[in-house]
């Protein structure tokens, strides 16, 4: 299983896999943090393709071609916003890294890289959503196939941290 998944500390606009994960808006037009990231580096193909996806609800993930990225897909998921962990942010945050796989392996994706979802300015406590994060893909990847491979890429010291501390437990 641990060679199914790999942690790394990288700007994940950057990375050559069949997929990365957009922790996005519901409008996926584009935001701060990650979501600004990736739509800067994809070009305005990627704008004009969110906008006909017309939106995501929190929780669920949509794709489209990665344009201008290394990665030929990007997977748009929702992630939710921390209000107390009493309004089903767990069960949510769980559901868009379900949602995201089983888009990776609907086009067979033998690699794909996620963020740190909700983790920047939607406030999800970051062991909370780490430990949320590892036990998902763990649990899907028993079950299937694709994705082969499994990247957490993390921008800062802090996630990264927090990620290796975790993994290294398993």
């Amino acid at each position: 299983m641990n060679n199914r998944i790999e942690l790394i500390k990288d700007d994940i606009t950057t990375l050559d896999v069949d997929a990365i994960v957009n922790a996005a808006n519901q409008t996926l037009r584009g935001g701060g943090g990650v979501d600004g990231a990736i739509h800067r580096a994809a070009g305005r193909e990627l704008l004009q393709a969110c906008i006909g996806l017309e939106g995501c609800d929190t929780g669920y993930a949509k794709i489209t071609p990665g344009f201008r990225l290394p990665a030929k897909y990007v997977i748009h998921t929702v992630g939710p916003v921390w209000r107390d962990g009493h309004h089903g942010e767990p069960e949510l945050l769980r559901s868009c890294y379900t949602e995201s796989l089983t888009l990776a392996t609907i086009e067979k994706c033998t690699s794909v890289a996620f963020p740190n979802i909700s983790t920047g300015v939607y406030r999800f406590p970051k062991e909370q959503a780490a430990a949320i994060a590892i036990e998902t893909v763990r649990t899907y990847l028993q079950e299937e196939e694709f994705p082969q491979k499994v990247i957490f890429c993390c921008f800062d010291d802090e996630n990264y941290e927090i990620y290796q501390e975790l993994l290294s437990d398993l």
